[in-house]
């Protein structure tokens, strides 16, 4: 498993378990981003009580981009030390990423400062705020390649 950003010793840190999913256009040429706040992340959150993976990754997507969507395989897992600027907290987040088809848009996103964003990986690997997501991509893109 890979591990990003730096632990510092003798701080303690919050363990966030967390699963993202890798959407591709139908050409495979470009990658959904969420923007947020000037930043980019993966599509994706934290479990919440006893979710499976797919039932998180599921609920995120409704939340933030208001679509239904088909989880695919399983990509691999990451994690990633950093402290949050919104609350001060030092977390380990506990990556899972999937690849993931986009079904068609159901609601509205409850996240309204969460807005869907088209990429081409190689932006997005140099865009995405956390450097576990952007290893995500990198390896998403081992295992889909642009249609011709």
């Amino acid at each position: 498993m890979r591990i990003f950003g730096e632990k510092i010793e003798r701080e303690e840190y919050l363990e966030r378990p967390a699963v993202y999913g890798l959407m591709f256009n139908s050409a495979k040429a470009k990658i959904g981003i969420v923007e947020c706040g000037g930043k980019y992340f993966l599509p994706g959150g934290g479990l919440e009580g006893n979710e499976t993976h797919e039932e998180c990754l599921k609920r995120e997507n409704l939340e933030e981009l208001g679509i239904q969507s088909e989880i695919g395989p399983f990509i691999g897992r990451a994690q990633r030390y950093f402290v949050s600027t919104l609350d001060d907290t030092y977390y380990l987040s506990d990556g899972y990423f999937y690849l993931c088809e986009a079904g068609k848009k159901v609601q509205m996103p409850t996240e309204e400062d969460h807005n869907l964003v088209w990429m081409k990986p190689e932006e997005a690997i140099n865009s995405l705020f956390h450097g576990h997501q952007s290893w995500a991509v990198s390896e998403a893109l081992k295992l889909v390649s642009p249609a011709i």
